[in-house]
């Protein structure tokens, strides 16, 4: 499996460089930027710029905050920079956040703008590569003007981003097997049950639908699961309450309910949420019992991770998101790990 790192999304930006170097030190395939306190594309240009090998995917990059023009010619630029290493991962987030904290209005139709954005982002890719100006119509977006002053092409040396879509409903599986080059799971939505019963299945839905085959263009699966791992048992504890906590956090959201639902435990999500609209933060991470986690969440020692991980998920799918330890001085035994995981 191909094996991702994540990033402490509160890192400052000059730890960001400090992050990057060390998961390239360490053995990674690539690294994940996400976008919460940062501009993801931002934070991509300084991993990107002070790496060499690893792979920079925004994972996930908000697409309804912006053109897709103005994403078209940042991805371009972070791929000429990187010699072809940037990844663009798109994802829709939820309607609150896109208009209450965005100010931006948010479709009836995520799912079907998403498409019309992935397709307006390809054809101003095209329009950089071949010099001419695009001719995109759709529902959603129109891209047909880009004057030769304005457009970094004809540009055949540029290697054109691949895209990664991220979701969680079947609907958005189902449009990442259409359109996308790869996708990546959601923390809250990366066990086994979830990944057969609703994400592979809504993948192969979309391919079908369009006379895709998975298995040979290259597509990639990436499960972005929550991992809990510590070097000994105290730290394994420390993490496991760390990871409860976060993981309340992100069930108190309905739109990531879907596992919950599938495992019987469909009263936590509005539970969670009460907690959360009552200001009482600290409540939650009690209502998330150990069976709930040890269900959804793997959780092991160094030594104990490769053999647990592989078992779980090498069946379905071709990467994995597995962030490096807090404490530095553990990445000789988690690169281990790492290595165990990428030739397992």
């Amino acid at each position: 499996m191909k094996v991702y790192a994540g990033m402490d999304p509160r890192l400052g930006l000059r730890q960001v460089i400090d992050h990057a170097i060390r998961v390239e030190n360490l053995g990674y395939d690539g690294i994940h930027v996400a976008e919460t306190i940062h501009d993801a594309l931002g934070v991509a240009l300084l991993v990107a710029e002070h790496t060499s090998r690893i792979t920079v995917r925004t994972s996930m990059a908000l697409a309804f905050t912006r053109s897709p023009t103005l994403t078209a010619y940042a991805a371009w630029d972070l791929s000429r920079l990187s010699l072809g290493r940037f990844d663009l991962g798109l994802g829709t987030q939820i309607r609150q956040n896109i208009r209450d904290r965005y100010a931006m209005p948010f479709s009836e139709d995520p799912i079907g703008q998403l498409r019309d954005y992935v397709g307006a982002v390809r054809a101003v890719f095209t329009s950089f590569a071949s010099g001419s100006p695009p001719a995109y119509r759709s529902h959603h977006y129109q891209v047909t003007r880009m004057q030769p002053y304005f457009n970094p092409g004809p540009d055949t040396e540029t290697v054109v981003p691949k895209i990664y879509l991220g979701g969680v409903q079947r609907r958005a599986c189902s449009l990442g097997g259409e359109v996308a080059d790869g996708f990546v799971t959601h923390p809250t939505n990366s066990d086994p049950l979830y990944l057969k019963s609703t994400c592979r299945p809504g993948l192969d839905e979309g391919a079908d639908s369009v006379g895709r085959d998975l298995t040979g263009e290259g597509f990639e699966l990436v499960i972005g699961t929550q991992v809990i791992a510590g070097a000994t048992a105290g730290a394994l504890r420390v993490e496991r309450e760390r990871q409860r906590r976060l993981l309340a956090f992100l069930f108190s959201t309905p739109a990531y309910r879907p596992t919950l639902e599938l495992h019987g435990w469909a009263d936590l999500g509005p539970r969670l949420r009460a907690l959360t609209r009552g200001g009482n933060w600290g409540d939650r991470a009690s209502i998330l019992t150990d069976e709930v986690l040890d269900t959804l969440v793997p959780c092991g020692t160094f030594e104990e991770l490769p053999a647990m991980l592989l078992a779980r998920f090498a069946s379905l799918g071709q990467g994995i998101v597995v962030s490096p330890p807090p404490d530095p001085a553990d990445d000789a035994a988690f690169g281990e790990v790492i290595g165990a995981l990428r030739s397992g």
